[in-house]
């Protein structure tokens, strides 16, 4: 699973960076410097999933990518909220409601592959 989780995030990673102008259409009108907002993030995201990858690491990068993931989500509600159309993307609740819902499971899978929750693995008690 962390290998994965490193996957999903290297790849979205490169996208933020190849493709920030297409990003920066639903970043909220309050972060300051919006453009180079997107690009920390794109590089936040690819060393995070480094992180991911190497043992001494996986745990601070575990916790710094759950954390990504909730800080990220106020771009998302905009993204679905005033249905911005950003190209290639499809612009209706078919994909947003699924991306809304989702984003909490990018944070438990985040502490999830560090060891830092074991929902649901652990065993039920008596």
């Amino acid at each position: 699973m962390r290998w994965a989780l490193a996957a999903v995030y290297m790849f979205a990673g490169i996208l933020h960076l190849a493709m920030a102008d297409k990003f920066l259409l639903i970043v909220p009108d309050w972060v300051p410097l919006r453009h180079d907002t997107v690009i920390v993030t794109g590089v936040c995201e690819i060393a995070g999933s480094f992180g991911l990858l190497w043992s001494r690491t996986a745990r601070l990068a575990g916790i710094m990518l759950a954390l990504y993931a909730a800080c990220v989500f106020p771009a998302n509600i905009k993204h679905a909220i005033e249905g911005i159309q950003v190209p290639d993307i499809p612009n209706s609740w078919w994909y947003h409601g699924p991306r809304l819902a989702f984003q909490p499971v990018f944070v438990w899978w985040a502490l999830f592959c560090v060891g830092l929750i074991d929902w649901p693995t652990r065993p039920r008690r008596p």
